[in-house]
């Protein structure tokens, strides 16, 4: 039940008053300037990846989709609205229903914009493109997995079916990977781990078909600016890291000659971020820049951190692109939870909240 409060905090807030500016000292007793200043260089120190959210045109066919084939448990379903909500997202006059969704221990929340309506995403998107992000669904047993998505007539995102990664990648090899489309044209991907890979829970031998979300990966275009965002600024620690090329890379992502530089990340909790850096070709599209949290292109993090108000006050000093006002209040108390959202050096969307 915590890891559904976590995930919510961010967005139940229909209710809550006008969300006002917060600096990081307000509420929270005196800092001094060489304070504030020592504490704000320090790494923001996220203490949990929280849940991973996406925008969806229509929530009733999103969820069926995701509870009909994948075996998603709906945990949550509420709407939202306000000035508080509309600070955080950006969005004036904002007003969207959210379903939370839970598969073993992580959680996927679907948004539908019911004002102001997104635009639907490119639909000639490719896997290098920046704005690219799926979730990777760790399955028990890839051909049930995969004949079950063929039954339900998904659309395939990959050249193929399932794809076995090679011997010769000692990070990746054995690994067996799919991507797919949901309803709304979103990227998938179901992932199963040979024996020596990935997290001891993802080898049971018994249980569902679908175990839960290993991680997020999001397409980067330079994976040291992203770790000096995410390792050196947000203080996530780097999990692995591999160079994937051949021709089953090439299957899985359906771009020819990809080569990939992909770097994983972890909180203490939570499902990983994954950056895939695409070495060739680097062709790959930038994030559009006038994207915004209703249009379908739009994912978004949630990350747990202990104080949103100095969280913010580092982010901004490390360059960031906000799309909340800074860090938001949430309640009509002085007391209230702080939330922000922002954008990473390739545009993907973050909201990070205080437990």
């Amino acid at each position: 039940m915590r890891r559904i409060a976590l995930a919510a905090a961010g967005l139940a807030f229909a209710t809550s008053a006008a969300a006002q500016y917060s600096p990081p000292w307000q509420g929270r007793g005196a800092y001094s300037p060489q304070a504030l200043a020592a504490e704000v260089r320090q790494p923001v120190n996220v203490a949990a990846v929280a849940a991973v959210g996406l925008t969806v045109s229509d929530m009733d066919r999103a969820v069926a989709f995701y509870t009909g084939v994948l075996t998603f448990e709906q945990v949550g379903d509420r709407e939202v609205s306000g000035p508080a909500f509309e600070r955080l997202v950006g969005l004036p006059g904002a007003r969207a229903r959210v379903v939370t969704l839970r598969l073993g221990d992580e959680l996927l929340e679907l948004t539908d914009y019911l004002a102001p309506e997104g635009r639907p995403a490119p639909a000639d998107w490719r896997s290098n493109d920046r704005w690219f992000q799926h979730v990777a669904i760790i399955v028990r047993d890839m051909d049930s997995a995969f004949a079950r998505l063929q039954a339900a007539g998904v659309r395939h995102a990959s050249a193929g079916g399932p794809q076995t990664l090679p011997s010769w990648n000692r990070n990746a090899g054995g690994i067996r990977a799919f991507y797919f489309r949901d309803p709304d044209d979103h990227p998938l991907e179901i992932l199963w781990f040979p024996p020596g890979k990935g997290l001891r829970k993802w080898h049971a031998s018994a249980g569902p078909l679908f175990l839960g979300i290993d991680h997020t990966a999001i397409v980067v275009k330079d994976t040291r600016k992203s770790l000096a965002f995410y390792r050196d600024v947000l203080g996530l620690g780097i999990a692995g890291a591999s160079e994937n090329s051949g021709p089953e890379q090439e299957r899985l992502n359906k771009v020819p000659g990809a080569r990939l530089r992909i770097t994983s990340l972890r909180a203490a909790t939570g499902p990983g971020i994954e950056f895939l850096e695409y070495l060739t070709p680097r062709n790959g599209r930038d994030f559009p820049r006038d994207a915004r949290t209703n249009d379908l292109v739009h994912w978004q993090t949630r990350l747990v951190v202990s104080d949103a108000g100095v969280a913010s006050t580092r982010l901004r000093e490390a360059g960031a692109k906000f799309v909340s006002p800074g860090a938001v209040r949430i309640g009509s108390t002085g007391s209230g939870t702080l939330g922000l959202q922002l954008r990473d050096p390739d545009g993907h969307v973050l909201q990070l909240v205080e437990p």
